[in-house]
């Protein structure tokens, strides 16, 4: 059964009329919920931003009661109130805010006047409220439907916000605390350092990420343009020089011993092998690469030239450059074994096939 608002809310005249026509426009405000939250997701998914939360709501009409009641008088009609439907847009890194913001004024109508930016409040509470806040309606050139045009004339709002601004926030709903007034005196200076702490977490992991994206913008001119020993060997630069496909010559090579197919393999463990040879830069291995690629193929040979074998996995180049290399240097059954273990995991089968390699290589090379 429906309740009358003067009796229920206790408003007076002017704020039920209000209520009555948010009742009334429910279902309308339900359908631009919809279309707004299916256009912000089709916009963020092809921006290709790191999104936490893509939310929507509209407001409860206990909740619309409870704000007509404070400061109703203040309000016209209901489409003076332009927080009844909001949408909110969670992400990452401070500076992806402003992305987000350039991306919704691309899409949506915004009203300036009444659109607010909160990011720049200082008080010791405002870090989960540091908001973007933009007021937005549908453009017709985005949805037009002439049986409900207030679709295109209704505003919202919509939040942009980081994660842990997000989490701040939400932290100090379920607390209860809105203001110094219901803070008991003795908890707002560890507020205060928590948001600070919060605000520079915030700050430190954009400009972190920007530091990261500008190595790595380095690393990739350095490769391209072959300053291999400019370039400390890491995950990130080992990716980076495996698009140059550097030992897909000398795979190709060997897998011709025996016409054998080439499968795709990964080359992630080389990584721990090479640090365990002791590579620091590229240049080193391009080193390795240009001194023992004969030394590499001929142990090929020797290993495959008597068996029938025909699919070899792609990192055999690289495979056979560090085994040779490591050979040329004197290392053994042991430090091989260590090698394998890197390569295939532990097992009892790597220290054979150290012991047999090493027979392999002395018998041909009169070490």
């Amino acid at each position: 059964m429906a309740m009358n608002s003067d009796n229920y809310y206790g408003l007076d005249m002017h704020c039920s009329m209000i209520l009555d026509q948010y009742r009334e426009r429910v279902p309308i405000m339900n359908k631009m919920g919809e279309i707004i939250l299916a256009q912000l997701k089709e916009c963020l998914d092809k921006s290709g931003m790191m999104i936490t939360a893509v939310e929507g709501r509209l407001k409860a009409e206990a909740s619309l009661a409870g704000k007509l009641a404070l400061k109703g008088a203040k309000y016209n009609s209901i489409d003076d109130i332009t927080d009844i439907y909001g949408a909110r847009v969670v992400t990452f890194y401070t500076d992806d805010v402003d992305k987000i913001a350039a991306m919704i004024e691309q899409v949506f109508d915004i009203d300036r006047e009444n659109s607010v930016d909160k990011r720049k409040m200082h008080s010791y509470n405002s870090f989960g409220y540091n908001s973007l806040h933009y007021i937005c309606s549908i453009p017709k050139s985005l949805y037009f439907d002439p049986e409900t045009p207030e679709i295109n004339t209704i505003r919202f709002e919509v939040q942009m916000r980081t994660a842990l601004q997000h989490v701040w926030s939400s932290m100090q709903h379920d607390i209860g605390y809105k203001s110094n007034m219901e803070i008991p005196a003795e908890h707002i200076r560890t507020l205060s350092r928590l948001a600070g702490m919060l605000e520079l977490a915030d700050d430190e992991f954009s400009r972190i990420r920007t530091s990261i994206n500008e190595y790595r913008y380095k690393v990739q001119n350095l490769v391209r343009d072959g300053k291999f020993d400019e370039v400390e060997l890491n995950g990130d630069s080992f990716q980076n020089y495996l698009q140059l496909k550097p030992f897909e010559r000398l795979t190709k090579k060997i897998a011709a011993l025996n016409q054998a197919e080439i499968i795709e393999a990964t080359y992630i463990p080389f990584l721990a092998v090479l640090n365990l040879m002791g590579f620091k830069t590229l240049g080193d291995i391009q080193r390795m690469k240009k001194e023992d690629s004969d030394d590499a193929y001929q142990l090929a040979m020797h290993q495959l030239g008597s068996t029938d074998i025909d699919i070899v996995a792609s990192t055999v180049g690289l495979q056979n450059l560090c085994l040779v290399h490591l050979l040329k240097a004197g290392v053994r059954e042991e430090g091989l074994t260590k090698i394998f273990e890197a390569l295939n995991g532990e097992s009892s089968y790597n220290r054979g096939r150290a012991e047999r390699l090493v027979a392999k290589y002395m018998s041909y090379s009169n070490k």
